[in-house]
């Protein structure tokens, strides 16, 4: 039997997809079965969003906790090489996330950022998906607001109420 020769670290970063990954097909099978209509990988707007319902102009950013820099999530970690370039690539990548939220903001499009540690979440947890997905619900379909925090803060939020009751 052949040995397999190990893979370089750039055919392996080379494999990483950037659409149309297991988590974005995740949330748009739920959406969808919620009962909304929407465009993938919308190129007319800026950042291209995963996902956008035109109908509650609405785009939805699935992201990778560890590329985009989820606060205080323990997937979001930092490699031990090369730490100058992947500083370099993180800060770049939270920026430009920050400035597609604001052409979003003066297009009064509403931006939903959904984490790859809540998809996770959801698909362990009967119980937190239901809750998600009625959050989701309620944000989608409400009023855009700029300073309104993400949904995994307000999760966590919510979470923490129910450890004191």
């Amino acid at each position: 039997m052949k040995k397999k020769k190990p893979l370089t670290r750039s055919q392996n970063m080379g494999r990483i997809k950037s659409k149309n990954t297991k988590l974005e097909i995740y949330i748009r099978k739920l959406l969808f079965k919620m009962g909304y209509r929407y465009r993938i990988n919308y190129s007319m707007l800026p950042g291209t969003p995963d996902i956008y319902i035109l109908k509650y102009k609405t785009a939805i950013f699935v992201n990778g906790c560890f590329w985009h820099r989820h606060e205080n999530c323990k997937i979001a970690t930092f490699p031990n090489t090369h730490e100058e370039f992947w500083e370099k690539k993180f800060r770049r990548n939270v920026e430009r996330d920050m400035e597609v939220r604001e052409k979003f903001f003066e297009m009064d499009i509403s931006v939903i950022t959904i984490w790859e540690c809540e998809i996770r979440e959801m698909q362990k947890n009967e119980i937190y998906r239901k809750k998600y997905l009625e959050t989701l619900k309620n944000r989608i379909e409400r009023v855009f607001n700029y300073c309104e925090k993400d949904i995994s803060i307000q999760m966590k939020k919510n979470r923490n109420e129910e450890k004191y009751k």
